[in-house]
């Protein structure tokens, strides 16, 4: 029978309906209570020390249960031993740690008598706990002590087998406490701040631009902040790794009298490459009229004014796949031109030009109607749930970050009638993360009631930013980078109430790791339906800039996320790209209710794409290449199936709705391959789509169908890269 992926450890936590008013009230009046609780010490919370780290045992059962897949995170590999007494497997913390707790997940052939041992040296023992009636399942077992080395001695087995464990965690803390965190102060190295008399803009736009024009995968990383006020006779050049923005509260408080510009003349005029970069929060008055603003994937423009027409192509009307608008006013028309695909939300527009394959507009004064398949536009009227990104402004001389009110039936942007509504949190109460800090301090900070500001730079994380407290801000400047070292997963969000994430990357590191981002915990049940968690400009990256890998970078648990603008892309180029180099089966699983994704774009991963589990999930606009350097069809082969979906409903699922959506296949390793569809989806009568396409660039493998068996094949349009489409399914 045909695989249908893997499922998530446990079912999804499914909700038959919302709650009634009083459970809002007691969660609003609970949040209302925390928020005025003084913010305590901080303390250092016992973290997971073992996942990725050097690891041996006494024996392996074969050649697919070594010892390191009890200490990768992924619930799906174990270790087991010879069927033999006694067993042992070990694992090197790298340094000494003041140990905590040792959790045990065994398989069914576990141990009914084992010691936990610790050791400064490896090679003297010490037992920190012992027990005859070991039980199986999961069992976590409290120590305390310090030592580098701890291992598990099984002496007795449960049944005829080895010992076998899915999992060995050990935690702890390694002394690196950094006490109470200052929170304010500067913005660091690599944000520079302007006013109207700051001598020298211009060349410091053009030097960094120099930097960074080309520097697709480099560690360069910068934020221009325009105090209010206006600025004439400027072009600010774009580039990779930079972000353009006005610290006014309304767009229109900031106005630069020149030009904005994203081209490609780096790559020849080819712009599928302009990827990590932003504009926000500014007013421009083009020099002729047009701004140029010629991007792919992972640029947002968001809260701009163009005083005159926007053109989204490069110079020249060469190759482009973005993008992304949302918030802004654009006077004159947008001309699209060569652009693949794009999603506005929430915005004005005089007009719109040219279609190319996938063109969505939800909640946009001026969009086109609705045309699809033909011109290829998708418009909804207005955004059923949005909240606008979080966003640092200056309050006369204070810093100041000011974070959206919610939106529902949104239309048109926030700041046209005047001072949008929401919330001004003072730089004070922020930690400003700068270049060098550690986890241990970010941790700290959030558990001393901090938000955090990411200044612009790179940072390598030992252990999971975990953020356990509702209505935290994560606000990164400049694209901050975060990557996970040993296979530990970047960050981790509980479940619960507001939490806004947004405007940083994360860069998967070469030892993998079970997730890069998880939103709530698995089997998350809190309704947030009030007050849900943002996702926005929020991009994962596996490989590209080296080897990196991942099983699965994003997993929403949490019900009534909100997903703005994300790009999760397995390289396809730079270093550290091959099938199995920068391996990362799965891109983004769904399995909260009530997720809504406005503007997805997933890409390249070696199995499923996106999976939703989730009830009554929304997508609106969706874009995915599926993985170019599959080696042949049976690399592939989904049990009978050819080809993982780009998008895939789980059987399980009752209600479900998606508008826009498109997947392009480019197998120029073997360009005979196929996929039977594009998409997956259940038939069911809550289960719906609209305006959805598939294309085969060049005629580098073909799709057999759009979705499930539904749609025309592309193989009649062999290399003429014209789209499959289907209006509506079921």
């Amino acid at each position: 029978m045909p695989a249908v992926g893997i499922r998530p450890a446990s079912p999804p936590s499914h909700r038959p309906g919302r709650r009634g008013l009083v459970g809002v009230l007691v969660t609003a009046l609970a949040a209302a209570l925390l928020a005025v609780v003084p913010a305590t010490q901080a303390q250092a919370a016992p973290v997971l020390l073992s996942q990725g780290k050097p690891v041996t045992a006494s024996s392996q059962e074969h050649y697919g249960t070594p010892a390191t897949a009890a200490v990768d995170g992924d619930d799906g590999t174990r270790w087991s031993s010879a069927a033999s007494d006694p067993q042992w497997i070990r694992v090197d913390l790298g340094a000494p740690a003041s140990l905590s707790r040792v959790e045990l997940r065994w398989e069914a052939a576990y141990a009914k008598s084992y010691r936990i041992e610790t050791s400064p040296n490896g090679t003297d023992w010490t037992t920190a706990h012992s027990t005859t009636t070991g039980a199986g399942g999961t069992e976590t077992v409290n120590v305390s002590g310090t030592a580098r080395y701890v291992r598990m001695l099984g002496t007795v087995r449960a049944t005829p087998y080895g010992y076998s464990l899915w999992e060995f965690k050990v935690y702890g803390t390694t002394g690196d406490d950094p006490g109470p965190v200052t929170p304010g102060g500067d913005l660091g190295p690599n944000v520079h701040v302007f006013d109207p008399s700051t001598p020298g803009i211009q060349a410091k736009l053009d030097q960094v631009f120099k930097e960074q024009e080309s520097a697709q995968f480099g560690s360069g990383r910068h934020a221009f902040l325009f105090k209010p006020g206006t600025y004439d006779n400027l072009n600010a050049q774009i580039g990779f790794y930079t972000q353009i923005a006005g610290l006014g509260l309304s767009p229109d408080d900031t106005t630069i009298n020149g030009d904005i510009t994203v081209d490609a003349g780096w790559f020849n005029g080819n712009a599928t490459q302009n990827f990590w970069r932003g504009a926000e929060n500014l007013a421009v008055k083009p020099v002729n009229g047009t701004n140029r603003w010629a991007v792919s994937q992972a640029a947002s423009f968001r809260r701009m004014h163009v005083k005159g027409g926007l053109n989204l192509a490069p110079n020249g009307y060469g190759w482009a796949s973005g993008g992304y608008i949302a918030d802004s006013r654009i006077d004159g028309q947008v001309g699209n031109y060569s652009q693949q695909q794009w999603y506005t939300r929430d915005s004005s527009i005089g007009g719109w030009s040219n279609s190319v394959w996938n063109q969505v507009f939800s909640g946009v004064e001026g969009a086109p109607a609705t045309s699809f398949p033909e011109p290829r536009y998708t418009t909804l009227g207005t955004t059923p749930i949005s909240r606008e990104k979080p966003f640092l402004y200056l309050d006369g001389g204070e810093y100041k970050v000011f974070a959206p009110a919610k939106r529902t039936d949104a239309r048109g942007t926030t700041w046209a009638s005047g001072t949008p509504q929401g919330e001004s949190i003072p730089l004070s109460r922020f930690y400003v993360v700068k270049p060098g800090a550690t986890a241990a301090t970010i941790n700290a900070a959030l558990a001393q009631g901090l938000h955090l500001l990411f200044t612009p730079g790179v940072y390598h994380v030992d252990r999971t930013i975990t953020v356990e407290r509702a209505n935290t801000i994560v606000l990164g400047l400049g694209l901050a980078t975060i990557i996970p070292d040993n296979g530990v997963t970047a960050m981790k969000v509980a479940d619960v109430d507001g939490v806004r994430l947004a405007g940083f990357l994360i860069d998967a590191g070469p030892v993998n790791s079970p997730t890069l981002l998880e939103i709530g915990p698995q089997g998350a049940s809190t309704d947030h339906a009030a007050n849900p968690t943002t996702v926005q400009d929020v991009y994962i990256r596996i490989g590209g800039a080296g080897a990196g890998k991942a099983t699965t970078s994003m997993v929403v648990n949490s019900h009534d996320t909100i997903i703005d603008h994300t790009w999760v892309w397995r390289a396809d180029h730079g270093e550290g790209v091959g099938w199995e180099t920068n391996r990362a089966d799965y891109g983004v699983r769904v399995n909260g209710d009530d997720v809504l994704a406005t503007g997805l774009f997933v890409e390249h991963f070696n199995k499923y794409d996106v999976e939703w589990y989730g009830e009554r999930g929304r997508t609106i606009f969706y874009q995915n290449e599926k993985a170019y350097d599959a080696p042949n069809q049976a690399a592939i082969q989904n049990g009978t199936t050819k080809g993982y979906a780009a998008y895939r409903v789980d059987d399980s699922v009752d209600t479900h709705e998606a508008w826009g959506l498109g997947s392009y296949c480019n197998y120029n390793v073997d360009p005979n391959i196929r996929q039977d569809h594009g998409f997956k989806t259940p038939v069911k009568p809550g289960v719906k789509f609209h305006s959805l396409l598939v294309v085969s660039l060049g005629g580098m493998g073909h799709y057999n169908h759009v979705i499930n068996d539904t749609g025309a094949s592309t193989v009649p349009a062999g290399t003429s890269t014209v789209p499959s489409t289907v209006v509506s399914f079921p």
